[in-house]
């Protein structure tokens, strides 16, 4: 068996371009001559050094924000008087920035009462409301020892009495606490009749009698079990809802009565009223001339 010669010269290379360079021999383009930065330097992100929707300006002016220390003043009037720019450019571009998240200003009041401009430079947009959405956990809602426990199922609303009186709703909860003595399915919790007496009143102040609001909660029910019969009873009491009874104007009052006609003991006269006897001129209470003494 041949083995190999560790002393022999190694083959010729390949001549092909790009073979040898992964990155070729190119003839357009940057070409880096980098030196590593051990200081005086800063780190920007390609998301902002390539972004494509920011201007140029836009750019070179956050570069320059995020390498100078805080409490340096960046506002347009100590930008302009660094850089060739005018304000008006200048202006746009920080505006650019804010847009994009790279800046957040705010006015604030000093307490010797003087507005300034708080400048806060993000050199990562986002990255503040990220880190709290993953790193914060809901807090455990811990329940009070007197809080009752939550429903599994809410039922569903019932209608409203216009005038919810005590009596009214307590009579809707004997009504309610009756139903099972017509079906013993219609067993029903302390807090399922709370949640239903407004509805049984509303019926009642319907001009429904209870026994007629009993019957319409326990007619044709269903021969299989009663999975949730508080839930049923509320869909009854708001679909079958009766209508509000006819509008009855009160009766007008009656017409006074009309006397008949009677001859005066004293002149003769005639005038009406309930039995025989004088006229008002004539009878002995009133005054000579003519009014009552």
């Amino acid at each position: 068996m041949d083995t190999e010669n560790p002393s022999a010269p190694a083959p010729a290379q390949s001549r092909i371009r790009g073979k040898n360079h992964p990155d070729g021999h190119r003839t357009a383009g940057v070409v880096h001559d980098h030196v590593r930065h051990s200081e005086n330097f800063t780190v920007i992100g390609n998301d902002l050094a390539q972004h494509r929707e920011l201007s140029l300006l836009a750019i070179g002016l956050a570069c320059y924000i995020q390498s100078v220390r805080p409490g340096t003043a960046v506002d347009i009037k100590t930008l302009a008087a660094r850089f060739p720019e005018g304000p008006t450019r200048i202006a746009a571009a920080l505006r650019e920035l804010e847009a994009h998240g790279y800046l957040r200003r705010t006015r604030e009041r000093t307490p010797t009462g003087r507005i300034v401009t708080r400048t806060v430079s993000c050199n990562r947009p986002g990255h503040r409301a990220a880190r709290e959405t993953t790193t914060r956990k809901p807090a455990a809602r811990r329940a009070a020892p007197d809080e009752p426990a939550p429903r599994k199922h809410r039922l569903p609303a019932v209608p409203r009495p216009s005038f919810p009186a005590a009596a009214l709703l307590q009579t809707a909860v004997d009504v309610l606490a009756g139903l099972r003595r017509h079906d013993p399915r219609l067993l029903l919790s302390a807090a399922d009749a709370e949640h239903l007496a407004p509805g049984v009143a509303a019926w009642l102040e319907r001009d429904l009698t209870p026994t007629a609001v009993r019957h319409a909660l326990t007619a044709n029910l269903p021969n299989e079990p009663l999975i949730r019969p508080a839930a049923l009873l509320a869909h009854r009491l708001t679909a079958q809802l009766p209508p509000p009874p006819p509008f009855r104007p009160p009766a007008p009052p009656a017409p006074e009565p009309r006397h008949p006609l009677q001859t005066c003991d004293g002149c003769d006269r005639a005038f009406r009223a309930p039995a025989p006897g004088r006229c008002r001129d004539c009878r002995p209470d009133r005054s000579p001339g003519g009014h009552l003494a």
